[in-house]
């Protein structure tokens, strides 16, 4: 009879980086995309934002943190990362919503790149004026 391992995953967003994790009991180690946590990320800064829910739930070394995260940018990334974790914790424990919300990490932001439009440079920025 084997024994059936109690598994967390969720999706999270931001921009276009969509990640998938997975909460496993453990011993606190986070992989994301086969890599350690150090190893994917270079700056001390995301690593931080990855580990945000954990450490606010005091949950960080009982959880293992499996990550397949694709699109978007480092930064993006690693706060899609966070949305999702924070999403897996909910599904494991509904008490830590009132902590988690209050910090704002429940809510998906709703930034995204505006479109480039005709006439314009970009988004936004239009050619130089010139009176003559």
């Amino acid at each position: 009879m084997s024994e059936e391992t109690v598994e967390f995953s969720r999706t999270g967003k931001r921009k276009t980086a969509v990640a998938r994790v997975r909460l496993l009991p453990g011993n606190g180690s986070v992989t994301v995309n086969n890599r350690s946590l150090d190893d994917y990320f270079g700056r001390p800064t995301s690593r931080m934002i990855v580990e945000q829910p954990l450490i606010l739930t005091e949950t960080k070394g009982q959880y293992d943190v499996k990550v397949n995260v694709r699109g978007g940018g480092i930064a993006a990334q690693a706060s899609a990362i966070r949305h999702g974790v924070t999403r897996a914790l909910l599904e494991a424990n509904p008490d830590f919503r009132s902590m988690l919300k209050k910090a704002g990490y429940i809510t998906r932001d709703p930034r995204k790149v505006e479109r480039k439009k005709y006439g314009r440079h970009k988004a936004r920025k239009r050619p130089q004026y010139s009176k003559r």
